[in-house]
């Protein structure tokens, strides 16, 4: 076995370094960039006037830090080389996504917005597997373009795990001598919303409530008639970009559907594991980076004219937050790479709970590791001053969003027990 991260990795992630130092950071310096990045002054990012949406001018500097990075070749790093990607493999996003949390906060990758200089984009695996040649074309490159932004229809106002009870419903019905489909129902937490220009919405088409089978996905552009955003939900960490919709008698062709009819789920699934994985990355970096600063304080800081690292007090849960790391570490680094050498298909059904081990539990770990350093800190720590409350704040989403930790563990449990996975059948 090599446990070593490949030496082109390591060269390009150097390349990567100095593309922050010398492009990324004095985007931050200019123009007053920083007060997004002080945590005194969060409050810049949100447009409180227009229901809690990110700032324009927020959005405008991902925008640049996005368009700079792909002139250096650097955001489209995970996609295809067809499409002016570098084939970059989940291993090398785990282990760049590792390392670029471990960094802190930045315009190299601020997650609360879903942003990085190198790119995550589920959409393209999930429009290569599942899309018509049209749809290639049009959503995965319109997409690196900037025409084609996409959102994730699935979750409801009364069923978010149990996605198999979505009340949200499609039937067929001709206009003008066009077959298509009506589609009537409510959606919330359908992120990216105000930006989107389509919504890939997931509706019942067939069979009886808790089907797996019988749901189907629509590309719904947006605006359209009867697409409607009620509000937009405000949460522990704002700005938000988090809707509630109504959809009232909205009409689509057939050729809106991605994927086979009524097997909108599979398409829904394959969706989750790349996202999974690379977010466990970024929340393993998160709390390194929570851990190395209360270690760094812990050594500076002298009450009583002592460093407040030699306390057992101190030492003791920061050693086991360092210890629980480096296992997730090796967990998540081997996922990927398992990850890498599967059929996209057959990740679903061969080791779909060794991706849901390696989220919720980076995602859990995270949230200790950040609370441990405010506690370290003292009220400095509780304090806007640092960034713990914001990486708390932030992190803690992902206990629930990605597919909430009990759900990851229940799908864990069936792998473990053999209702699903390699397992099945072994215990009658």
């Amino acid at each position: 076995m090599d446990f070593a991260i490949p030496q082109p990795l390591e060269e390009y992630y150097a390349e990567l370094e100095t593309f922050i130092e010398t492009v990324i950071e004095p985007m931050v310096a200019k123009d007053d960039n920083q007060r997004f990045f002080d945590h005194r002054r969060e409050d810049e990012r949100t447009d409180w006037e227009r229901g809690g949406l990110p700032a324009q001018k927020w959005e405008e500097l991902l925008g640049k830090a996005r368009k700079a990075a792909d002139e250096a070749g650097h955001w489209r790093f995970s996609a295809p080389k067809r499409y002016g990607g570098k084939d970059g493999s989940n291993l090398w996003m785990a282990v760049i996504r590792d390392r670029f949390a471990q960094r802190g906060l930045g315009l190299h990758n601020d997650l609360q917005n879903e942003h990085s200089i190198v790119g995550n984009f589920p959409f393209v695996a999930m429009f290569e597997t599942f899309g018509t040649d049209e749809q290639k074309r049009e959503f995965i490159s319109g997409g690196f373009e900037g025409t084609r932004r996409v959102a994730f229809g699935l979750t409801e106002p009364d069923h978010g795990s149990d996605a198999t009870w979505m009340e949200t419903t499609a039937v067929c019905e001709t206009r003008d001598g066009v077959d298509g489909w009506r589609i009537d129902g409510e959606k919330m937490w359908i992120t990216g919303m105000h930006v989107a220009t389509h919504c890939a919405m997931f509706a019942r088409t067939s069979g009886e409530d808790g089907a797996a089978t019988g749901i189907t996905c629509f590309l719904i552009p947006n605006p359209t008639e009867g697409l409607q955003i009620e509000e937009w939900m405000w949460t522990f960490n704002m700005p938000t970009d988090h809707p509630r919709l109504s959809i009232k008698g909205v009409w689509v062709p057939d050729s809106a559907i991605l994927g086979r009819e009524g097997r909108g789920l599979a398409l829904a699934q394959s969706f989750v594991h790349q996202n999974r994985i690379r977010q466990a990355a970024s929340s393993l970096g998160a709390a390194q980076f929570c851990i190395e600063e209360s270690v760094r304080y812990a050594r500076e800081r002298k009450p009583f004219g002592e460093e407040l690292a030699k306390n057992q007090a101190i030492q003791f849960p920061l050693v086991e937050l360092a210890t629980q790391c480096e296992m997730l570490r090796l967990l998540i680094y081997k996922t990927a790479w398992e990850m890498d050498a599967l059929d996209h298909k057959e990740i679903e059904k061969t080791m779909s709970d060794k991706v849901s081990m390696c989220n919720y539990w980076a995602n859990r770990l995270v949230c200790q590791a950040a609370d441990r350093a405010m506690q370290v800190h003292g009220g400095i720590g509780y304090s806007r001053h640092k960034p713990f409350e914001h990486i708390y704040r932030h992190h803690r989403r992902y206990r629930i969003t990605e597919g909430a930790e009990e759900i990851q563990m229940r799908k864990v449990a069936a792998y473990l027990f053999g209702y699903l996975g390699p397992k099945r059948g072994k215990y009658g």
